[in-house]
C-alpha cells in the first residue's frame, strides 16, 4: 500500500521528449511511498491502487517542487540604503569603493549573534518556501575568516535540520577580499589562506557540497579563482562561479576547465565561454533579480547559450544588497520579462536545471519514479501562468517528502 496517491492532476514532469519540453502528462495521478515517488501514470490506470491517503487536486497542475540554487541566505543587517545610492546614480564598484557593498555585509554579519542571524534566514527562507521552493543552495561568503566562513556554514545547515526544506550549502570562499588584502603580499596571503586553510578545514568537517568564488574586476582574478578551485578539487568538492557579471574577465571558460557545476550572472559571457561550458557540461544560471536591482543593461546573451546547447537555470540570487528577491514566481516573470525565456525555459530554469545546477537531479527536479516526492500543486489553468503573473503567491499545496509542508 501506497502512503498517498494525488488524483486528479495535470503532471509537468519535466521529464522531456521530442514535441514535449515539459515532459506533460494530463489526466494523470501520482503515488507516493516513503517520500519517494514510486509511480506517475493516467488516472485510470492508478485508479485500483491502494494509499493510505489519497488527494483529489481538482484538475491543478503539479511540478516538481521549485529549486533555488543561488541565494546569500545568511547575512547580518541589510543594505536599503545602498538601494537609494543606486537611484543618486552610483554604480556597484562605486558603492565597493565607498566601503559598502559586500564589506558592509560582513561587518553586519559579524556583529549578528548565532541566533539572529538563524532567524533572520530562516524568516527569508519561509518567504521562499510558501512560493514553492523545495530545495535551496545558501552560500556563505560574508565571513571571510574561516571561523566567521565555518559560522555561516553551521547556520544554514541548522535552518536546513530544523525547515521542511533540502538545504545545500556552498562555501563561498572567495566573494571579497577584506580591506587590509586588497594589494601587495596581503592579498597573496589572503588567498593561500583560503587554498590551504579555510577550503580543507570546511570539507574536514563536511559543511559544504560545492565551493565557490567571485572572479571579477572588483573581486578575484582568474589566476587566483584557479589556486581556489584546485584546492577545492584536491579536498574533493566540485566548483561554481561567479563570472561574467560586471565584465568578461573569461571566468566562464575557467570555471568549464574545472567542469564546474554552473557558471552564474553571466551578462558578458562570449561565445567562446558559452562553447566551453557546453562541453563540460557546465549550468548556466541566471539571476534577474540582480540584473533588475542593479538597473542592469547588458543583458546574458540566452540566444547563444541557446545555440550552444547550454541548460540555463534561474535564481532568486536572495542577498542584502544587489537581489532582495524573496518570490520565486517574480523571478521566473523577470526571467521572462527581461532576458526573453520562454515560459517552459523558465520552469524548467527552476525545477531540473537547478537541480542539474547543485549536482541533485540525480534526486529532484523530475517528477519519475525514485525521485523526492517534492511537489507543488498550481491552481491554474495552464503552466505558463507562473512566468506570467507578477509576484503570485505561491503554489496551492507545497509537498515537501510526500507530505504538505
Amino acid at each position: 500500500m501506497w502512503d498517498r496517491l494525488l488524483t486528479d492532476c495535470h503532471v509537468a514532469t519535466m521529464v522531456a521528449s521530442p514535441g514535449n519540453p515539459l515532459g506533460l502528462f494530463p489526466n494523470a495521478a501520482i503515488g507516493i511511498a516513503d517520500g519517494k515517488i514510486v509511480r506517475v501514470g493516467k488516472r485510470t490506470e492508478l485508479a485500483g491502487f491502494r494509499a493510505k491517503e489519497v488527494t483529489p487536486c481538482g484538475g491543478a497542475w503539479v511540478t516538481p517542487g521549485l529549486v533555488d540554487c543561488h541565494t546569500h541566505l545568511v547575512f547580518g543587517g541589510t543594505r536599503a540604503n545602498e538601494h537609494a545610492m543606486r537611484r543618486a546614480g552610483a554604480t556597484y564598484e562605486e558603492i565597493a569603493k565607498a566601503g559598502g557593498g559586500i564589506a558592509s555585509t560582513v561587518a553586519a554579519t559579524k556583529a549578528a549573534s548565532a541566533d539572529e542571524l538563524r532567524d533572520t534566514a530562516r524568516r527569508r527562507l519561509h518567504a521562499l518556501m510558501q512560493g514553492g521552493v523545495t530545495s535551496i543552495e545558501i552560500k556563505s561568503g560574508y565571513g571571510l575568516d574561516t571561523a566567521s566562513e565555518i559560522r555561516l556554514l553551521n547556520a544554514a545547515r541548522a535552518i536546513g535540520r530544523d525547515e521542511p526544506v533540502r538545504v545545500v550549502t556552498t562555501l563561498l570562499a572567495a566573494h571579497a577580499l577584506p580591506p587590509e588584502a586588497k594589494e601587495g603580499p596581503a592579498r597573496d596571503v589572503y588567498v593561500k589562506m583560503i587554498a590551504e586553510e579555510m577550503i580543507p578545514a570546511v570539507a574536514k568537517a563536511g559543511l559544504a557540497t560545492s565551493v565557490d568564488a567571485f572572479c571579477e574586476s572588483i573581486a578575484f582574478t582568474p589566476a587566483e579563482v584557479e589556486r581556489v578551485f584546485t584546492a577545492a578539487r584536491a579536498n574533493g568538492l566540485p566548483v561554481r562561479l561567479h563570472a561574467e557579471q560586471l565584465s568578461n574577465q573569461k571566468g566562464a571558460e575557467l570555471a568549464a576547465r574545472y567542469k564546474a557545476l554552473s557558471a552564474d550572472h553571466l551578462e558578458h559571457l562570449d561565445a567562446a565561454g558559452a562553447k566551453a561550458m557546453a562541453a563540460a557540461g557546465t549550468v548556466a544560471v541566471l539571476l534577474p533579480g540582480a540584473f533588475y536591482a542593479l538597473n542592469e543593461k547588458k543583458k546574458p546573451p540566452v540566444d547563444l547559450l541557446r545555440d550552444a546547447g547550454v541548460a540555463v537555470a534561474i535564481a532568486s540570487d536572495c542577498n542584502p544588497g544587489t537581489s532582495p528577491v524573496l518570490n520565486p514566481q517574480l523571478i521566473m516573470n523577470m526571467a521572462c520579462t527581461l532576458f526573453g525565456l520562454t515560459p517552459e525555459e523558465a520552469i524548467a530554469g527552476m525545477t531540473i536545471n537547478a537541480a542539474r545546477a547543485l549536482g541533485l537531479a540525480h534526486e529532484v527536479g523530475t517528477i519519475e519514479a525514485g525521485k523526492a516526492a517534492d511537489l507543488c500543486v498550481w491552481r491554474v489553468s495552464e503552466l505558463s501562468e507562473l512566468g506570467y503573473w507578477i509576484g503570485m503567491p505561491g503554489p496551492e499545496r507545497r509537498i515537501f517528502c510526500g507530505q504538505d509542508s
